[in-house]
């Protein structure tokens, strides 16, 4: 569509679509859309528009204005990106209203309307899209408000941003330039900060920005207002298939067809002297959860040198100093968003001329830990229920919170080394991160794909930066403040930031950072390691060693876990093979033992001779001879186990992996025997000969053995219930360990249930000629012991005859413990190592799987097998216990499923409990909405 400067033809007609609403219109709003609920009316308006509607229809101070639609944008996308018809005369005539409701005139000199273009999707993606401010100004209106207002420095500082702005996101003049302007303009002046800078520098400074638009655009800057707003209307809606805010999506799991909407907002200057200001704050502490306000503000400044971290800003505490009334008006409208909506808010805020004005509201990012507190503080407070608490932290959040720490010991050990860069400061987002430099995002985000824990290092972040954000394991600014780009992303994702360290000098030019600690001066290079503590704004040369938080002092935490017991229907075990495992597992919440994987004890150093002389054996004889001396050592294994889980389920699984593993590969085997072979040509004595040669035959019939065992695909080949069947001396001799173990812990008054499972079974028969075994093993610990030891038998489901035909299982098997990541690699025929390594996140990124059916359950197929196998198992065993004990049971999309199959228990790693804890406790909670 062609630039329009003349006004609207007039209000659209009944039939024509409404895509642009003003924010006192929120009633129509819902009349014409007939919400069900608050996210139908964020979908169109998007959060920032429907927040700041509300805001009007519930008597806060906000700027008048209007918003696009999120649906003008996807048919600006459909109509290959031209306005739907009608759109921009429906702009237009908003516009208008605008002059009618503030009393001014867009473009008119005497009396300028200037307003700003701000994005605004359903879900919050702060700083991803464009903003333009000051939209109105141009060369006569400039000039006029110098002598309308007398104050010539505001006037050309507002005029040099909008075209600063306007250049860098609707023409795309890169941002450095302009800022090289700036810092040469300081240093003539002799000064450090923008605000030092006098009314002739900004109009110099103008002045230039317009020569390097006509330089990088090929064209002049637009003096026409309604040209400048239409461009910025067309950069928003362009701005949604930006790169960065497509990252931020992929990351953060936004659909990429919501589209945003436009707000055009009547501007509010904080940058007119000492009694304005503008300032972004959150109603609780985003860091730590605290009810206490949270936030920055600067005097005679615009909003994006707040977010930007530009300039270091002050506490907003320091507001009850600065501007007493102000902030007790604050305060009272923060209380009165955070009862209204429910939640922690976010908050942008301008006070210009002593007056403040609200400008947006959005429900809070924020860390981890402030998530629960928040969420658990506000059902205590009886703001919400406990399932709406439970609901409002995610899964994620959850790992977050147990994410490794510095101890306190290891960091006073690195400040008397002289390693500690950086005292104290903007504890922006809590935790330790430990990395290689990285100067900007390009670069962390090619090390942190190559394996590397990378930190990214920037004097401030920018939207543009968020891939490597994303990519890095912290992140370090040595300007901005705990509410800066960098610090509200790094929250989101959980990632440890340290922001406005300015001690440090960072030079991304020379790819060095400089720190001055008294006479010395400490540099680091790119590619060298630092660590930071998000938790407390240090920052240390190094890597710093990290340890695992203290569960048990989480008390937040742990009274959010509690609330979900007492919701959650699914039981939640853990897959633990050692006793501090199972300890841990316990500590956080483990309610049995889901699976334990017996081959892992055989690997231990002490005991994998033995396991070697066993697979070696060329008789019966031998083979029993190496057991007997597993036996006492499988048999003090379980006994750790049982004690452990006092009183709870474990459930041990016979051996499963082929033998061949535990040997040495043929190509090592094959360069020992060479090596052997040459030194043996050196040997000069008898003696040595014959030793030498002993070695050598040794080594030759483990290589013959090794051959032997070898297979084409030894993961569907001699492991699991065949390897049992062929040699049942191998699983006989576990049965005894694990009930000689149940017995004696018994004897010491431990409440034992140890429950034997066996691996890979396919067809029923195989579970019979196994069930056999076992019980003539448990016969004979019987007559030793003078009594049965009881136990239950079951099975794992990890081949798809074994769901389909799992009605005859259950005839045999008292439980079904479904193997998903075998599961898996048999339903889809293809192997989990390989895949992953060759094509398998190809296929994801390219959208020809919607996810890793590794990560998250493949409920088509997988999880059809699963509801086939307990139906069936059901039907022929109406008391069947079913659980899953792949790496699914820590997936919350996947205990989902579980709740909604039907399963008993899932069971996941230990570090994966409180997570499994609240996921079951969410699925109950959706399952009755």
């Amino acid at each position: 569509m062609d630039t329009t400067t003349a006004p609207a033809t007039g209000e659209p007609t009944a039939t024509t679509t409404t895509w642009v609403y003003l924010f006192s219109e929120l009633d129509r709003v819902e009349s014409e859309i007939k919400p069900t609920c608050w996210d139908d009316v964020k979908a169109l308006l998007g959060g920032k528009g429907a927040n700041l509607a509300e805001m009007v229809r519930i008597g806060l101070p906000v700027p008048p204005g209007f918003t696009v639609t999120t649906a003008a944008c996807n048919a600006y996308m459909a109509h290959e990106r031209g306005f739907p018809p009608a759109m921009w005369d429906q702009e237009v005539e908003a516009m208008h209203r605008l002059e009618e409701a503030t009393g001014k005139r867009f473009g008119d000199p005497e009396r300028p309307l200037l307003v700003s273009c701000r994005s605004g999707a359903k879900f919050s993606m702060p700083g991803m899209m464009d903003t333009v401010l000051n939209i109105g100004l141009n060369d006569v209106t400039a000039k006029r408000m110098v002598e309308l207002i007398g104050d010539a420095r505001w006037v050309y500082d507002s005029y040099r941003r909008l075209v600063q702005m306007f250049g860098s996101v609707v023409l795309g003049v890169p941002d450095d330039p302009f800022e090289q302007v700036i810092e040469q303009a300081k240093a003539r002046r002799g000064v450090k900060l923008d605000v030092e800078l006098a009314a002739s520098d900004w109009m110099q400074i103008t002045e230039q920005f317009k020569a390097l638009v006509r330089a990088y655009a090929g064209r002049d800057f637009p003096q026409d207002p309604y040209e400048q707003l239409e461009l910025a209307t067309r950069a928003v809606f362009n701005s949604w298939f930006g790169k960065r805010a497509v990252d931020y999506r992929n990351a953060t799991g936004i659909a990429h067809d919501l589209g945003t909407a436009v707000n055009i907002q009547t501007m509010i200057f904080g940058n007119m002297g000492d009694d304005s200001g503008t300032g972004v704050a959150f109603t609780r502490n985003p860091v730590s959860g605290a009810n206490e306000l949270y936030g920055d503000y600067l005097f005679n400044a615009q909003g994006e040198d707040v977010v930007a971290g530009i300039r270091n800003t002050h506490p907003i505490a320091q507001l009850a100093r600065d501007m007493p009334q102000v902030y007790a008006q604050f305060v009272d409208i923060c209380g009165k968003l955070e009862r209204h909506y429910r939640e922690m808010q976010d908050v942008e805020f301008t006070i210009e001329r002593g007056k403040l004005w609200m400008l947006q509201t959005r429900d809070g990012k924020r860390t981890a830990r402030a998530a629960i507190c928040v969420a658990v503080a506000m059902a205590q407070e009886g703001l919400i229920t406990r399932a709406e608490a439970i609901q409002r932290v995610k899964p994620e959040q959850v790992d977050m919170l147990l994410h490794p720490q510095f101890l306190a010991a290891t960091k006073q050990a690195a400040v008397a080394q002289g390693r500690r860069l950086v005292e104290k400061a903007v504890n922006a987002s809590p935790g330790a991160a430990v990395g290689v430099a990285a100067f900007d995002a390009d670069t962390a985000e090619k090390i942190g794909r190559s394996g590397k824990a990378v930190i990214m290092v920037r004097p401030e972040t920018k939207p543009d930066d968020v891939h490597g954000m994303i990519a890095s394991k912290g992140i370090l600014t040595s300007r901005g403040g705990a509410t800066s780009h960098a610090a509200v992303v790094a929250r989101q994702f959980g990632t440890p930031a340290v922001c406005g360290a300015d001690a440090l000098h960072i030079s991304v030019e020379h790819r060095l950072m400089t720190v001055q600690l008294g006479e010395r001066t400490v540099e680091v290079h790119e590619g060298e390691v630092i660590s930071i503590d998000g938790g407390t704004g240090e920052v240390f040369l190094g890597a710093l060693e990290t340890h695992a938080p203290d569960f048990e002092s989480e008390a937040e935490l742990n009274t959010l876990l509690r609330w979900c017991d007492e919701t959650r229907r699914l039981g939640v075990r853990a897959n633990a093979d050692y006793p501090r495992d199972a300890q841990r597992a316990r500590r956080y919440g483990a309610e049995g033992i889901g699976l334990c994987r017996t081959e892992h004890m055989f690997f231990e150093e002490e005991r994998l001779p033995i396991v070697q002389q066993m697979i070696m054996a060329d008789s019966r004889a031998r083979r029993l001879a190496a057991l007997d001396q597993l036996l006492p050592m499988q048999r003090g294994d379980f006994e750790g186990l049982f004690r452990a889980m006092d009183g709870q389920t474990v459930i041990i699984r016979l051996l499963d992996p082929p033998l061949h593993e535990f040997l040495p590969s043929a190509r090592d085997l094959q360069k020992e025997l060479a090596d052997l072979k040459l030194r043996l040509q050196h040997c000069r004595t008898l003696e040595e000969i014959d030793a030498a040669l002993a070695q050598v035959r040794d080594k030759e019939d483990m290589l013959r053995r090794v051959e032997a065992l070898a297979e084409a695909n030894p993961m569907l080949g001699l492991r699991g219930d065949r390897l049992g069947i062929e040699m049942p001396e191998i699983f006989a001799m576990q049965v005894r360990a694990i009930l000689e173990a149940a017995a004696a812990c018994t004897r010491d008054g431990v409440a034992v249930k140890p429950e034997i499972m066996i691996p890979l079974v396919g067809h029923v028969n195989e579970l019979v000629h196994v069930r056999a075994i076992v019980d003539e093993a448990a016969k004979e610990v019987a007559a030793q012991l003078g009594g049965p030891v009881p136990f239950r038998y079951g099975t794992m489901i990890e081949v798809p005859r074994a769901a389909l035909t799992a009605d005859e299982l259950a005839g045999v098997a008292e439980f079904f413990s479904f193997g998903t990541n075998d599961l898996t690699q048999t339903t889809f025929g293809i192997s989990r190592d390989d895949a992953e390594a060759k094509f398998l996140i190809d296929f994801v990124e390219r959208k020809i799987l919607p996810s890793n059916p590794f990560r998250q359950l493949d409920r088509e197929g997988v999880g059809q097998l699963i509801r086939i196998a307990v139906q069936k198992g059901r039907a022929t065993r109406k008391d069947l216990a079913c659980g899953i004990c792949g790496e699914h049971g820590g997936d919350p999309a996947s205990i989902a499923f579980c709740h909604e199959a039907g399963l008993d228990y899932v069971s996941c790693s230990p570090y994966r409990v409180p997570i499994a804890r609240l996921a079951a406790a969410q699925a109950a909670i959706a399952s009755k909405a």
